[in-house]
This record gives C-alpha cells, sequence and structure tokens, in this order.
C-alpha cells in the first residue's frame, strides 16, 4: 500500500508540474502541457485506480494552493478526471464462463476475463474532448457573440494584427469559426495518444493487468452514428448550439478516424506491401492533414455496411465437416 501512495504522489507531482510548465511560455511546455495526463495514466494503468486518483487529488490541491482555484478545477477536468477514468475503463472485465461441450462429462471450463472494449473506450475518449472543449469555451463567455470575440481578440494578439487588415483580418475570422472544432480535434488526439502511451509503458514494465487488445477490431457503439448525426444537426442551428454541435461533431469524426485506421489494418492484412501502404497513408494525413476526411469517411462506412466483418468472413475457411 505505502508503495501505491508514493507511486500514486510522484505521478501526482510530475503530472503537476507538466500542467503548470504553460505559465512559462516556452514552445516545450506546450508538449508537457498535452502530456500532463500521462503519469497518472501509468500510474492508474500499473497500481490501479486508486493510485491515479491519490495523485490526481495530490496535484489538485497543490496547483490550488500556489495557483489559486481556477487552475484545480481546470486541472482536475481536464486531466486528472479523464486520467483517472480511461484508465479505470481499460482495466474493467467480468468473467464470462463458456459453455460446456454436449455430452463429454468434461468439467466446466474456467471463466475467462471479458474486458472493456476498446471502441468504448474510445468513445469516452471523445466525450471527455468534448467536455473539456465546451468548459473552455463557456471560461470565455456566455454566449456565441461574446466567446467568438474573445477568440478573435486572442487570434490578433497572437498574429500581431491590428484590425483593420485586409486578408489578414479575414483569415482570423476564419480561424475563429473552426477554433472550437480544432481544440476537440486536439483534445481528443492527445487524450488517446496519452492512454496509449501509456499503456505501451506499462505493457513494457509488466504492470499492465489486461492483455494487450486487438487494436484493428475497435468498433464505436452503434449509437454513436446517431449521437453525430444530431450533433451535426445542432452546427446548422446558430449560436452557442452550433458551436457545441460543432465540437461534438470533430470530437466524434476524429473517433471514425481511427476506426477508419483500424479499417485499413484489416483490409491490408493480405497485402505484400502492407507496410508500405499503411506508412503512406499516415503519413500523408500527418503531413497535408486533409486526407483525414478520407479515413472518416472509410470509419463511417465500415460502421454501416461492416467492411471488415464480410473481409474476414471471407478470409476464413469452411469448418471441417465432422465424419
Amino acid at each position: 500500500m505505502m508503495t501505491t501512495i508514493l507511486i500514486a504522489l510522484a505521478a501526482g507531482c510530475a503530472s503537476a508540474l507538466m500542467f503548470a510548465s504553460i505559465i512559462s511560455g516556452a514552445l516545450f511546455s506546450l508538449v508537457l502541457f498535452y502530456l500532463a495526463p500521462l503519469p497518472l495514466m501509468v500510474a492508474g494503468l500499473g497500481w490501479g485506480p486508486l493510485s491515479a486518483t491519490i495523485g490526481g487529488v495530490s496535484a489538485a490541491i497543490g496547483l490550488g494552493a500556489i495557483f489559486g482555484l481556477p487552475y484545480c478545477a481546470a486541472f482536475v477536468l481536464t486531466v486528472a478526471l479523464p486520467a483517472w477514468w480511461l484508465g479505470h475503463l481499460a482495466l474493467l472485465g467480468r468473467p464470462v464462463i463458456a459453455a460446456p461441450s454436449a455430452g463429454n462429462g468434461a468439467a466446466p471450463p474456467a471463466p475467462v476475463l471479458e474486458w472493456y472494449p476498446v471502441g468504448r473506450i474510445l468513445l469516452w475518449t471523445a466525450g471527455f474532448a468534448a467536455l473539456t472543449t465546451m468548459a473552455a469555451l463557456f471560461t470565455l463567455g456566455g454566449d456565441a457573440a461574446t466567446i467568438t470575440g474573445a477568440l478573435r481578440r486572442g487570434l490578433l494578439r497572437i498574429t500581431g494584427v491590428r484590425p483593420p487588415a485586409g486578408d489578414t483580418d479575414q483569415m482570423v475570422d476564419a480561424l475563429v469559426m473552426i477554433a472550437p472544432a480544432a481544440a476537440a480535434v486536439v483534445a481528443m488526439m492527445t487524450l488517446t495518444l496519452n492512454l496509449w502511451l501509456a499503456a505501451k509503458i506499462t505493457a513494457t514494465s509488466g504492470r499492465l493487468h489486461r492483455p494487450w487488445p486487438e487494436m484493428k477490431s475497435a468498433a464505436l457503439p452503434a449509437m454513436t452514428l446517431v449521437a453525430l448525426s444530431l450533433a451535426l444537426a445542432l452546427c446548422f442551428t446558430g449560436g452557442l448550439l452550433a458551436m457545441l454541435g460543432q465540437i461534438a461533431s470533430a470530437a466524434l469524426m476524429m473517433a471514425y478516424a481511427l476506426i477508419g485506421f483500424a479499417v485499413l489494418h484489416t483490409l491490408t492484412l493480405a497485402m505484400k506491401s502492407r507496410a508500405l501502404w499503411l506508412s503512406g497513408t499516415y503519413a500523408v494525413v500527418l503531413v497535408f492533414g486533409w486526407p483525414v476526411v478520407a479515413v472518416v469517411g472509410l470509419g463511417l462506412a465500415d460502421a454501416i455496411f461492416g467492411f471488415r466483418q464480410r473481409y474476414l468472413q471471407r478470409r476464413t475457411p469452411p469448418p471441417v465437416p465432422s465424419s
């Protein structure tokens, strides 16, 4: 127990320092800020959710005592709560007893653990990304006009442009329009990256208490399509609801983009140049960005038409007839 507490306190200190490093204004501090959930996730996956809880609470108290209540609340909402809950879900499992073979008189098989599906963890990650982005927007104001004005002033300060400035001013307006969705995308990808890195670290150290999941078989729940449709419909309402719809839509689309990559990993199983195709696809998406739309479409198409299931059924050999 003492070891767990010490690990938790160390993870909390590391996470708090990484979160508070953004105050320095250095470019590298932005990387540390986005990796702030990582120590707590490692503690949660390797030593249990209680370790992440102790670390998160101690870090929040320290940040609140030094920088005030707003920093404490921001840390809890954007770092501690997602790290604790996602780590808890990753270790969640239930025993499943397979049905014994009829008439062989053998003892019933030992129960095996059914782990919490990766697709549902991905959906929770999208939910946290949307929630934290919405909370950040509400710190700027309570209506669309106030939030848009605050975003615009912030971008003008960053770019050093004084209105009116012609084309540059129009570019700032365009950035303001896409800023909420872009923030949700960044939050979604950083949370996913942190969880993956934490799982890799704990698996390498032998502390991961579940087998490594089959990533290419991950699938989102069927109702996710309904949620995405509702979020897209909100985008056309205007005002604050449209902003919230953009944030939810962006987070869910990034979840489907990750499913699209899983589909690519499945459909290229039989290809001799599989590594070249996959690495080329990742490189194109990382360099240009916009091709991710095609990957999102692939994830959506798989959710509707079941491409992976059909492909695997064709590759599975027929059962051997019993004599």
